[in-house]
């Protein structure tokens, strides 16, 4: 009898004791596992954000190198306009001195 009372003693005090381990354990195993997640997520993190700022840097260099492009083929196009311009200029004296040529050369149509 006295070791009934003994045995009913013991799993009174030790079974919540027992269960307050298991709960902990559990809660430890629980804590791990979020542990992991969040290592896994600062990595995804720290990857991604590595992935960005490269992806950034490409996307400045190359609009530097669109806005220099730009600035060329803008002065490119103003030394077309200044080509246009003195083609245009010299096409005149050109027509000028070949109908200066036809005049003297055929007098007669002229005075048509």
């Amino acid at each position: 009898m006295r070791q009934v009372l003994l045995l009913t003693v013991f799993f009174l005090v030790a079974a919540p004791a027992l269960a307050q381990s298991d709960a902990l354990q559990a809660g430890q195993r629980k804590a791990g596992a979020a542990f992991s997640e969040l290592q896994k997520a600062e990595y995804e993190t720290k990857r991604v954000e590595q992935e960005f700022q490269q992806s950034d840097n490409d996307y400045k260099t190359a609009q530097k190198r669109a806005d220099e492009l730009k600035r060329q083929s803008e002065a490119a196009h103003k030394k077309l306009d200044v080509a246009k311009a003195k083609e245009a200029t010299v096409r005149k004296t050109y027509d000028a001195a070949v109908e200066a040529v036809d005049k003297i050369a055929h007098p007669a149509a002229s005075k048509k």
